[in-house]
């Protein structure tokens, strides 16, 4: 019997350990290259270049994870991260970064400005009442990228 409406569930993206692929790749999903990649990637998900993985292409991701070697500009809508053996030879524009020791990088940065969870301050007035006419305050907290 045949289901109806199942809902299909997003898989990850491989491209394994001796495949070549050349072009533009679109996805929605988390992407792990440890083969060969050239041309273009615009991923909403998370790139990961594993340390036999190879690209000649710009990367557009929400975030990158470079263990082997790129070639090509990078964007991190959120975080960049290199590993020991990656490395990059190309711009990076990212949110947040973290080169471990041992990682190439020839390029330049910039640090994209990460939205602040909340504005910088003390006691935050809500504006909010509970159901006795009360207001309510709320604590401010703040994270660095």
């Amino acid at each position: 019997m045949l289901k109806k409406n199942v809902p299909v569930k997003a898989t990850d993206s491989l491209i394994g350990q001796g495949g070549a692929l050349e072009g533009k790749i679109l996805c929605d999903t988390n992407l792990r290259i440890e083969g060969s990649f050239s041309g273009e990637i615009d991923c909403r998900g998370t790139v990961t270049v594993g340390e036999q993985g190879t690209v000649h292409s710009s990367i557009k991701a929400t975030e990158v994870i470079i263990a082997g070697k790129v070639f090509g500009d990078v964007t991190a809508d959120r975080r960049l991260t290199m590993t020991e053996s990656g490395q990059l030879h190309g711009n990076i524009v990212a949110a947040a970064l973290s080169i471990s020791a041992g990682s190439v990088l020839n390029g330049s940065v910039a640090m994209a400005k990460q939205p602040a969870p909340e504005p910088a301050g003390g006691l935050l007035d809500s504006g909010k009442t509970d159901k006795k006419g009360k207001s309510s305050h709320a604590q401010g907290t703040l994270e660095a990228g």
